[in-house]
């Protein structure tokens, strides 16, 4: 094997500066390398051999997946409340008379108050019925009912087959029915 000699200064005048010299040091080592004089010890571009492991059966369990959960709609319908007989009572009150009522539970008591605009009865206890007879220069009739302190009532007034209904729940609410007198002679 022959050795390569490679006078630089002579042959590249330019290059006496030190980072020349590196550069000339660096082409000369990859023309060593690619001239084939070795003994085929050369790498190659080429992609080395991978290897891929794949697990046995009995190593891989799988595990079965479950189902999805179950989905239930339940329709539930609410029932109408059934009309009580004070609240639907319009027949009740004979003709030419006026019905107060109220009823429910009042556990720390109630204040009722009935009559027209020319008259301010007090009632007493649940339930509490009351007739009246109407006069006809009257402007109105109502019934009020006040909680004293809880409870749940209802109150209503019927003249002439026509009905009037309130309510009032806790506290100290007022349930209150009022019925107007009309050009007619009538109440609505």
């Amino acid at each position: 094997m022959r050795a390569h000699h490679f006078d630089v200064t002579n042959q590249l005048p330019l290059l006496h500066a030190p980072h020349a010299t590196l550069f000339v040091l660096g082409a000369l080592i990859g023309a060593a390398g690619n001239s084939g004089g070795g003994d085929g010890d050369r790498t190659s571009a080429e992609p080395a051999a991978t290897r891929t492991v794949t697990a046995s059966p009995e190593a891989a369990k799988v595990e079965k997946a479950e189902p999805a959960p179950t989905i239930t709609v339940t329709v539930t319908k609410t029932a109408e409340a059934k009309a009580t007989k004070a609240a639907t009572s319009g027949d009740d009150a004979p003709a030419g008379k006026a019905l107060f009522k109220v009823w429910g539970s009042a556990p720390s008591g109630v204040d009722i108050t009935y009559g027209s605009d020319g008259t301010n009865l007090q009632g007493k206890g649940l339930p509490m019925t009351k007739t009246l007879a109407v006069d006809g220069d009257a402007l109105y009739y109502q019934v009020t009912a006040q909680l004293q302190g809880g409870g749940d009532v209802h109150c209503s007034i019927t003249i002439d087959g026509r009905t009037k209904s309130g309510r009032a729940q806790g506290g100290y609410n007022i349930c209150s029915a009022q019925l107007n007198s009309d050009f007619s002679g009538g109440f609505s």
